[in-house]
């Protein structure tokens, strides 16, 4: 009875404990010490963003970089990452790296050229600028062989074209990635998306605003171009839908 009665009393002792005020205030310090949020640092709480203006504005979207309307609802702008890996293995050398920012406008303005191209060759090709579609020469490429843009890639597949097509466009890919590399490693001050390609001269003898125009310019056409390419791409691809210009 004594040794059941003591072990009564050591199990209230020890339930007793989980109440004492030393447990509390170890809890409180814990608390105290919890790291701040990594979206403190993420964007400005001073302002709002002028795309956006019931968000914060994204910290990196400050109004100075050309075409800057401080869109960016999910903040990816704000990351921190070193892009400078997904072009050379980081343990090869030691880099200044690839800003988020850098690598997103050098994403932005590289799928809004192709976007351009694509939205312009996709109706070409289905005749939306003149009374013939506008192809390449040989009868592999004739509307007999490939009646529209849709149908275009399983067929240039199935002939073997899409070979080239793919092997230019990674040849592209290889020469652009080495300015990249030069940027990575401080050797280059080249702005994002900038290879000094003018070969119809427009912005020689320019001014900084005039540049800068040409370049917003590029910006809002090659956004448009992206939001079309999708519409028409979607468009032509709906079941019961016309793959034929004007695809209704």
């Amino acid at each position: 009875m004594k040794t059941f009665t003591a072990a009564i009393t050591a199990l209230l002792a020890s339930t007793a404990t989980a109440f004492a005020p030393a447990a509390t205030t170890q809890a409180s310090s814990q608390m105290c010490a919890m790291p701040e949020r990594m979206w403190d640092s993420m964007v400005d709480k001073t302002e709002r963003s002028k795309a956006v203006p019931f968000l914060p504005r994204p910290i990196n979207l400050d109004g100075s970089m050309v075409g800057d309307f401080g869109f960016d609802p999910f903040y990816l702008s704000s990351i921190p990452k070193n892009f400078a890996g997904f072009i050379q293995p980081p343990q090869w050398e030691e880099v200044e790296g690839i800003s988020t920012l850098y690598w997103m406008r050098e994403a932005e303005l590289k799928h809004g050229r192709v976007a351009m191209m694509a939205w312009t060759g996709w109706l070409a090709a289905d005749g939306a600028f003149g009374p013939t579609p506008l192809r390449f020469p040989g009868s592999i490429y004739s509307v007999e062989n490939v009646p529209d843009s849709f149908s275009a890639h399983d067929i240039m597949v199935q002939q073997g074209s899409m070979g080239f097509m793919l092997t230019a466009a990674f040849l592209i890919e290889i020469s652009c990635g080495a300015v990249l590399v030069q940027v990575a490693k401080g050797e280059s001050d080249r702005e994002a998306g900038d290879f000094k390609l003018d070969p119809l001269r427009f912005l020689v003898d320019k001014s900084k605003d005039e540049v800068d125009l040409m370049k917003l310019k590029e910006l809002q056409n090659g956004r448009l171009a992206m939001l079309a390419f999708s519409g028409v791409a979607t468009q032509a691809a709906l079941e019961g839908g016309n793959h034929a210009f004007p695809y209704f």
